[in-house]
């Protein structure tokens, strides 16, 4: 293939994350920031956001002057993109009302549709180990108020 003046992946990668970046400080502008003794509630996001916007800089400069060989962008594939998404918004949908122990099992077993390699007997034993590993970590070690079960 032709050597390509701009190396596209790149590029879009880092154009993604300072866009992420960017949304982020633009809804957290009105939060409290404090200091690192005393984290206000915007603290945190304000430090991964403009830890992203750097990393995003970053891949913009490395791909807008890098010079490769021209490399086609994967397609998007659906199945993992509606698998993972789905996961992530069931989770959000059901933690408060099933607890963390069914929606942690229920998050495994839909994100497992993302790949066709994937099998029950492989994905059930592994969604309940780490359900039940966020519950002794969410629970137990850092004491969220969060249910376990349902109500």
């Amino acid at each position: 293939m032709a050597p390509s003046r701009i190396d596209w992946r790149d590029l879009l990668l880092g154009l993604f994350l300072v866009g992420v970046a960017t949304g982020t400080l633009f809804a957290t502008r009105n939060l409290a920031v404090g200091h690192a003794a005393d984290m206000g509630p915007g603290y945190m996001p304000r430090v991964i956001a403009l830890a992203l916007l750097g990393f995003g800089l970053f891949f913009c400069a490395r791909g807008a002057w890098r010079a490769g060989a021209a490399q086609a962008i994967e397609p998007v594939l659906a199945r993992p993109l509606l698998a993972v998404l789905g996961a992530v918004g069931i989770f959000a949908l059901t933690a408060e009302k099933l607890g963390l122990a069914i929606a942690s099992v229920v998050t495994v077993v839909l994100a497992s549709f993302a790949t066709r390699e994937g099998r029950v007997l492989e994905t059930v034993p592994f969604a309940l180990v780490l359900s039940g590993a966020a519950v002794l970590l969410f629970i137990k070690v850092l004491a969220l108020p969060v249910p376990v079960w349902p109500r």
